[in-house]
């Protein structure tokens, strides 16, 4: 008796498909994969924090009441925490950002790869523009 064996070059099944576990920059739990349509992120398994590839945040904003289905209050307590490295590249550190239409919105980015990390419930707020936006940015402090 003979067992079929896969051609792994063709095979899309995902036993196949090489593991690579990614941790939260943050808090160090796992994240997982969250698969949307068009694209992808990766989130957080405990502080729900999300990770992003290059321009994936312009992809999702659509679906971010999905992706983002964390406590913005945790996030805000783990947005203190802004010295991290890149979860995909390791080594390299993150720059901490600004976005620049809501000021009040601060998140890392790599770099190298150009990926985005966003605490819990900043996603949802980047997607969703409003006046309230407005005048939390008058009262948002400067990143230093």
């Amino acid at each position: 008796m003979t067992t079929a064996r896969c051609d792994l070059s063709k095979c899309s099944a995902t036993e196949h498909r090489p593991r690579i576990r990614m941790d939260c920059p943050k808090c160090h739990a796992p994240m997982e994969r969250i698969d949307h349509l068009v694209s992808h992120a990766h989130r957080c398994t405990q502080c729900r924090g999300l990770w992003m590839g290059m321009g994936e945040h312009r992809l999702l904003e659509d679906a971010a009441e999905l992706i983002d289905t964390g406590d913005a209050a945790i996030g805000e307590h783990y947005n203190r925490i802004d010295r991290i490295k890149c979860p995909s590249c390791f080594d390299s550190q993150l720059v901490r950002m600004v976005d620049p239409q809501q000021t009040h919105i601060w998140f890392e980015s790599c770099k190298l790869c150009y990926g985005r990390f966003y605490d819990a419930g900043e996603f949802r707020d980047l997607a969703d523009h409003s006046l309230s936006d407005f005048f939390r940015d008058l009262e948002t402090p400067e990143r230093v």
